[in-house]
């Protein structure tokens, strides 16, 4: 008994050393709140850091990651949408509880539900269809995603039963018709390759838009050409010394940035070693020092051309794309359809939605474009809004302006040495000195390599 106590204690004791420690200090930065976690290495505890901050919409304007052995050292500067630290203290500390509980798992709340994962040829209305389609088959939509990219959508779907509220993968001959019906609404007409994809299953707890990277590059959007002058800079090398690949990323900054770069890394693979993340005025340069699972660096040519293409794929699936319009309204059933129908009937183009309800109350976004994939006419912006409601469909600023005044701020009370910039139009920064001196000024490394 007394032997089993001692090794409980013992079990106790370790996992309590390899927690991960969290420090939130407010006094270091003037617009910014400065996270820093050191934790034991394990595989994805970086993408479940960010993922963290992700779900609570939390701009990353910096950040510095490496690895000292076991053991993982990172530090983020984050701020609200707003611009500003983070001075609520239920909110900090429950930063701090996530992440310290090791293994943040955010419970996204599917439990009861049935998931609809749909990937296939981007057309005009074909949302539009698929929420008909739901709404005929008596489906409530409770919350979904969908992405447009390279021609492609990639778009989950949680849904239950109109009338019991209960999901629906229960009857094998709805779910058959469901999918049937979605998969007719979907196939490829214009001769792409890829088939379409539909997947019908219960509850679970991915998260969704990261189900959504691996969607889209299970559906290989990658592989279609990009437009050369605004698709993200991306370059690979190799460090034949250090045994690392150097992967160097010049996009412009936006939200949720570093998540889908981490995301991609994670899910082909590769291991982030160290890295260095800022902004210079609306631009994000970013620098990885990563090697893939089995311990080697990019090893091949044909290697590193697919690493650059999903990468530049991962960024552009969630670049803002047309006007963005917001959808808030006591929930009803048909409500996705109709709203949905009005913009297909008005020649627009879903690039992208976010659907959710709560407490009857329906939260939606929508990314629209005209057929051509350009700006809307605003006065049929204004139809529209006078079609489902004024005071319920409104127009939204894509980009906070506090947010970005503050950013540029915060850049002007900084050492000149320390921003980055571009030779030749097309020469990345290199952040590796900037990676080192911060770790080091923090005191969380004794060596960089």
């Amino acid at each position: 008994m007394e032997l089993s106590d001692c090794s409980n204690e013992y079990e106790k004791l370790v996992v309590r050393m390899n927690m991960p420690r969290v420090v939130i200090d407010n006094g270091v930065c003037p617009n910014s709140t400065v996270v820093k976690i050191d934790s034991a290495r394990s595989p994805g505890i970086l993408l479940e850091s960010v993922q963290l901050f992700t779900d609570m919409n939390l701009w990353i304007r910096k950040a510095y990651i490496s690895s000292d052995g076991r053991w993982n050292m990172d530090v983020f500067h984050v701020c609200d949408l707003n611009g500003n630290k983070l001075t609520d203290e239920n909110l900090i500390r429950y930063i701090e509880k996530s992440i310290e509980t090791s293994h943040y798992n955010k419970s996204e709340g599917y439990t009861g539900l049935t998931a609809l994962e749909l990937t296939g040829t981007d057309r005009v209305g074909l949302l539009s269809e698929v929420f008909a389609v739901l709404a005929d088959l008596q489906c409530d939509v409770v919350e979904a995603k969908a992405w447009t990219h390279n021609g492609r959508i990639a778009s989950m779907i949680y849904v239950k039963d109109g009338n019991s509220g209960t999901p629906i993968d229960g009857d094998s001959d709805r779910v058959q018709r469901i999918e049937g019906q979605l998969r007719n609404l979907l196939k490829a007409d214009d001769g792409y390759q890829n088939d379409t994809r539909t997947c019908v299953s219960y509850g679970g707890n991915t998260h969704m838009e990261r189900r959504l990277h691996q969607r889209m590059f299970m559906d290989r959007d990658y592989e279609r050409k990009f437009d050369s002058e605004i698709s993200p800079i991306v370059s690979v090398q190799n460090l034949p010394k250090r045994g690392y690949s150097v992967v160097n990323l010049q996009c412009k900054d936006r939200l949720k940035l570093l998540f889908d770069v981490v995301c991609t890394l994670t899910d082909m693979a590769y291991i982030v070693f160290h890295a260095a993340i800022r902004t210079v005025g609306e631009t994000a340069f970013l620098e990885f020092y990563v090697r893939h699972s089995d311990g080697n660096p990019v090893s091949t040519e044909p290697e590193r051309q697919r690493l650059i293409q999903c990468l530049q794929a991962a960024i552009e699936r969630r670049t803002i794309k047309g006007v963005r319009l917001e959808l808030c309204t006591a929930d009803r059933p048909g409500l996705l359809a109709e709203v949905t129908r009005i913009l297909r009937e008005n020649g627009l183009n879903i690039a992208r939605a976010e659907i959710a309800t709560k407490e009857g109350i329906a939260r939606n976004v929508f990314y629209v474009t005209d057929a051509n994939g350009s700006l809307v006419d605003p006065e049929i912006i204004k139809s529209i809004r006078e079609k489902i409601g004024i005071d319920d469909l409104s127009v939204k600023e894509t980009f906070p302006i506090s947010c970005r005044e503050a950013v540029e701020k915060e850049q002007h009370q900084e050492p000149q040495d320390h921003q980055g910039g571009i030779g030749g139009g097309t020469v990345l920064v290199s952040l590796g000195s900037l990676v080192m001196r911060n770790l080091y000024q923090l005191g969380l490394i004794k060596s960089y390599f």
